[in-house]
């Protein structure tokens, strides 16, 4: 043994650290083969790959753990030998410069129908769809019952599922159905678009190949943003085996990087090297299999639009790091304005239901009564006497009766008229039972106008126009070069933050907006529950919307997020992000904590607080190999992201750039 162990010290450190892995090359190199101990006995003990979890080189001994029996100590060990075939995981390269012509580009495509329409699929799987249109049940999962109720924009009115089997506590309750929905769109992306940018061919066509590589990691970024962790390499290189490696969120965020900037050079090599024959094939082959331009003006063919959506989701990438690496996301973000980010209407990027031939998906969820609006989103709108609040949500659509479980000092009349206030439920309230506002008066609370909704086409957008202002502006406060003022991007992203579709003749924000602008300060208008089952919340809205240069950072940055919260809806990854790592906008505290996994605490009853602040969604594994994945790799990248603090697989877990610091 003495005469191997150096050489053996060296493998055996380098690997099983994973169940079935080797950690080697930055995580993106996977073997498959055995491991065999060889004793100076003559005996030989093999074991394969997809069993080893762990083997180790003690003093005397070597020590090896597999799935199936106890860990086994192996003495009087001459040498270890590895039997591996080397398996490259999430290598994706970009082979822009290779000479292709049009008519290779155009057999690529021949060739590569079915693949095509699998990365088609993907895309729309994004924002909760398939190559058919828009899924109601899906967008519910992913969104209404999850983030949508985490930020408060919703509150689900009754309890009681059947599709799931399920009763729904408040809104921090855990549930299995609903959590896993909740990754689908990555999963999506696994298995429908991961083997398309592995496929030979799809080298003929680099451009759609950045294209979809950027998709893939917008989805990655939304998925560690919410879980954390996840198995990125293997999923991106489509691995097959068996178990697979949890890779840090600081390692998906650098390698996502990575890929957009050479999404970028290929974007930028692609104007001034194709043929225009092979540009013409290029557009057809984006409004056919990348239907996300929001113009009917937008030449598919011109990829400058992609490289303005890389760089801003890399704007997004870097603001989410400023406390955690504010010196690369400074970098980060300075090379993103240079390069072009998403200035206009006409460069936005989203799915678009008019051209799908579908209606938006909330729709159909509003004519299940299974959303109604969250009491602090409108609070909120009502103190800064938003356009919305003139024209985007009905009001009360029974007469509810103050309950007789009413609780002391609450100042709900006796009953409240139908259609006489616009009233959001709280969230963490326990829900009614059923789905009929006579029967659940939660109900009968105020929604979206569905008529008016409807009828402006929202967009599902991936990256809206006012968002990166905003990102912009937020970047400026924080000593930035974003090529403006904080105040000019502050001011323009509440300009371009309504909801309605860019080309719909209905878009009644706009003949409010500059009245909104010149908001100096709240109303101080508090919620009232006309069943009086809570108590009346006063407002936590203390700022205005106008900018005053003479307001300290904090109160700018508070500024920022709230106006960026409100342009964010119906969308609310980004805003529960925002939450998370700047603790804005203010919100009303969520109720019933104790319905969560015993993390999440009450916090001050006034105002919403950083303890009680869902952080994020944890893994819910669906079989053995799963649960044995995150305990072996899982909860390790977890703690490594927290500077090694130990971690748990809970709702108060904090994420790499979600650091417990002051945001200045």
């Amino acid at each position: 043994m003495k005469n191997n162990k150096s050489a053996f010290f060296a493998i055996a450190i380098s690997a099983m650290l994973g169940m079935g892995a080797i950690e080697a090359n930055a995580q993106r190199t996977r073997y498959k083969g055995t491991v065999t101990i060889h004793q100076k006995d003559g005996t030989k003990t093999s074991i394969n790959e997809s069993d080893l979890w762990r083997i180790e080189n003690r003093e005397d001994y070597v020590y090896a753990v597999t799935k199936q029996i106890q860990p086994q100590k192996y003495t009087d060990v001459d040498h270890v030998s590895f039997d591996w075939i080397a398996h490259e995981v999430g290598n994706i390269s970009l082979n822009y410069k290779r000479d292709i012509s049009a008519d290779e580009l155009k057999q690529a495509v021949k060739d590569m129908r079915t693949q095509l329409k699998d990365a088609q699929g993907a895309i729309y799987s994004l924002r909760s769809g398939n190559e058919g249109g828009l899924e109601a049940l899906l967008y519910q999962s992913q969104n209404t019952l999850g983030p949508d109720c985490y930020v408060q924009y919703f509150c689900v009115p009754h309890s009681d599922f059947s599709y799931s089997y399920y009763e729904l506590r408040s809104t921090y309750d855990l549930c299995k159905f609903f959590i896993n929905n909740l990754s689908v769109g990555f999963s999506t992306m696994t298995y429908r678009m991961a083997p398309t940018l592995n496929a030979e061919k799809i080298d003929y066509m680099p451009e759609i190949k950045a294209i979809y590589l950027t998709l893939f990691n917008y989805a990655a970024i939304e998925n560690v943003d919410l879980f954390g962790p996840l198995t990125y390499y293997d999923n991106k290189g489509n691995f097959d085996g068996s178990s697979f490696e949890y890779d840090r969120v600081k390692d998906i965020y650098y390698q996502a990087k990575a890929d957009i900037d050479a999404a970028i050079e290929c974007f930028k090599y692609y104007k001034d090297h194709r043929s225009e024959a092979y540009k013409k094939q290029i557009g057809r082959i984006i409004g056919v299999y990348a239907t996300l331009l929001s113009s009917y003006d937008t030449d598919p063919s011109d990829l400058s639009v992609w490289i303005r959506f890389a760089n801003s989701l890399k704007l997004r990438m870097a603001i989410h790091m400023s406390k955690v690496e504010p010196a690369t996301a400074k970098q980060w973000a300075e090379e993103a304005v240079a390069g072009g980010v998403i200035e206009n209407e006409a460069d936005e990027i989203g799915l678009f239901p008019y051209l799908l031939g579908s209606a938006h998906p909330l729709i159909e969820i509003m004519g299940w009564n299974d959303i109604v609006m969250g009491a602090s989103f409108i609070n909120l709108l009502q103190n800064l006497d938003h356009p919305y609040m003139k024209y985007l949500f009905t009001k009360n659509s029974i007469a509810l009766e103050k309950s007789k479980q009413a609780v002391s000092g609450t100042s709900a009349p006796a009953v409240t008229p139908k259609g006489s206030v616009y009233v959001g439920m709280r969230n963490g309230v326990t829900p009614g039972i059923g789905r009929a506002a006579d029967a659940n008066p939660y109900c009968g609370y105020s929604t979206l106008d569905k008529t008016y909704f409807a009828e402006c086409n929202p967009p599902l957008y991936l990256m809206k126009v006012s968002e990166v202002n905003f990102l912009r502006a937020e970047g400026a406060l924080r000593g930035w070069n974003m090529g403006g003022t904080a105040q000019s991007f502050y001011e323009q992203g509440i300009r371009t933050a309504y909801l309605e579709d860019r080309n719909s003749p209905r878009k009644e924000y706009v003949n409010y907006v500059d009245d909104y602008l010149k908001v100096d300060a709240p109303k101080g208008i508090a919620y009232v529950d006309p069943q009086g089952l809570t108590p009346d919340m006063p407002s936590v809205t203390k700022i205005g919307v106008k900018w005053n240069e003479g307001d300290s950072k904090e109160t700018k940055l508070e500024k920022i997020i709230t106006q960026k919260y409100i342009a964010s809806f119906p969308y609310s990854y980004e805003s529960w992000v925002d939450l998370r790592r700047t603790g804005y906008p203010k919100l009303f505290p969520i109720l019933n904590t104790e319905h969560s996994d015993g993390t999440i605490k009450p916090g001050d009853p006034k105002v919403q607080t950083a303890d009680n602040i869902m952080r994020r969604i944890p893994w819910i594994p669906d079989d053995s190999q799963k649960k044995e994945d995150i305990k072996a790799t899982g909860i390790p990248a977890l703690s490594e992201d927290t500077n090694n603090k130990p971690a748990t697989d809970t709702q108060m877990q904090r994420l790499w750039w979600d650091v417990d610091a002051p945001n200045f």
